[in-house]
């Protein structure tokens, strides 16, 4: 394993992004036995869906992920004029960027023709800036990162287009581990001459090398690096259906192969300080399509944090 280097997580986040696209692959799974419990979503709506009418449990914020319901007869539904899927039950999930804009709209095509909008206002946050005014940005990567870094970044883009069967996206989502929050979801630096750093997007845990991961809900490996990236090092992603997926960066050890049905809190790695690290952590990552979330307002208060 290689040392952890010298340059902040923020970086790594940064350069956790999308490259070309090719047509999304499918990943052959056999099905998880019915399990009535894990499947009921966790959270109740806020009003009782009406025949037309949107329904909504969730964080309204930036950052935020919000478990919908359609009105009866829906037969498709857009978020800001992108189409999202919705279950067989009306449920359906979306969620609001780090940086999203004051308000979505949601629109409902129902099977008589009629549309049934909603606009929804989110709630602005406000962020740990912090300003290092006598220290430069970054520096630039070295000519062998460079050469590497776009096959792993395909590789990430790559399972991030992998579609499963997935349905954590119902359940209520626990913290992987628990323990001193070292770097909280959205903070950012400004370097020398105003430059910004890239936003924090994901949320550190302080944790020992060799602390037990465990799957924060129901759903199916799409990534599980066999050898260590160069910034995210050992890197973990799961996918919980309709667009979401959660990433585990820096990991010592992964107990879990692409393809495999994982359960909420089923142990699945092991906390590490591999790739680009400033000391042993888990660096834990949460998208719904390409809006980046804050895992403690989908998981919630950490409870019993050590």
């Amino acid at each position: 394993m290689r040392r952890p280097g010298g340059i902040a997580t923020a970086l790594a986040m940064l350069l956790l992004g999308s490259c070309a696209t090719v047509p999304p692959p499918r990943l052959t799974v056999q099905p998880v036995p019915a399990d009535p419990v894990a499947r009921l979503p966790s959270v109740q709506p806020s009003r009782p869906a009406g025949p037309a009418t949107f329904s909504y449990a969730g964080s309204m914020m930036q950052g935020g992920l919000v478990i919908g319901i359609a009105p009866a007869g829906t037969t498709q539904v857009t978020v800001n004029g992108a189409n999202v899927a919705v279950a067989p039950d009306g449920r359906f999930v979306f969620g609001f960027d780090r940086d999203a804009g004051p308000t979505t709209t949601l629109v409902a095509m129902l099977d008589d023709g009629r549309q049934v909008r909603d606009q929804l206002s989110v709630a602005p946050r406000g962020w740990d800036v912090s300003r290092l005014s006598t220290l430069p940005k970054f520096p630039v990567p070295q000519p062998a990162f460079e050469k590497i870094r776009p096959g792993e970044l395909a590789q990430i883009a790559a399972a991030r287009r992998i579609e499963t069967d997935a349905q954590g996206w119902r359940q209520h989502f626990v913290w992987p581990t628990t323990g001193r929050i070292s770097t909280l979801f959205g903070s950012q630096r400004i370097y020398k001459n105003g430059e910004a750093g890239a936003y924090h997007s994901g949320l550190d845990i302080a944790k020992p090398t060799g602390s037990v991961v465990l799957a924060p809900a129901d759903g199916v490996v799409i990534l599980a690096a066999d050898h260590p990236f160069t910034l995210e090092g050992n890197l973990l992603m799961i996918d919980h259906g309709m667009g979401l997926n959660t990433a585990f960066l820096h990991l010592s050890r992964i107990d879990v192969h692409v393809g495999d049905h994982v359960r909420r809190g089923q142990a699945v790695a092991l906390s590490g300080a591999t790739g680009r690290a400033t000391g042993p952590h888990l660096h834990w990552a949460i998208r719904w399509r390409d809006a980046k979330l804050d895992p403690l307002l989908v998981a919630g208060p950490m409870v019993g944090a050590q």
